[in-house]
């Protein structure tokens, strides 16, 4: 049976130790954790609004798959929280900014909040390494 691998990159600030991992790799498969657009200081929130939030995230989910050996449309489900249903459109948007083909399966969950107040919206997901062709 494959092992579990921590998945760093550059790009990603990672938890403090004892938390969570942003991504780990079990055989060619990748499990993100929730992102958020919290930037790598671990205290500014990128974006103003669910769309600039949203690129945040992706560009994020982009760069986790990338440094498994992977790419973007490699990832084959996402669970979006948002705190306001009504910025759903943003989020939209900045998927098809990151997305081609055959876009992930998806739920769009609203939820009373989030780590921080101005955190709009919270992205997770599975990737399935060579699934996007």
């Amino acid at each position: 049976m494959p092992r579990k691998q921590r998945i760093l990159s550059p790009h990603v600030a990672e938890a403090a130790p004892g938390l969570w991992s942003n991504c780990l790799q079990v055989g060619d498969t990748l499990y993100l954790s929730g992102l958020t657009s919290r930037a790598n200081d671990g205290d500014t929130i990128q974006g103003s609004d669910e769309y600039e939030q949203s690129q945040f995230i992706f560009a994020k989910i982009k760069h986790l798959v990338e440094a498994a050996g992977g790419k973007i449309d490699d990832v084959v489900t996402l669970t979006v929280f948002v705190t306001r249903m009504s910025g759903n459109q943003g989020v939209w948007k900045a998927r098809r900014e990151f997305f081609t083909g055959d876009f992930p399966a998806c739920a769009l969950v609203e939820v009373k909040g989030l780590a921080k107040p101005e955190i709009l919206v919270e992205i997770q997901g599975q990737a399935r390494l060579g699934a996007g062709g």
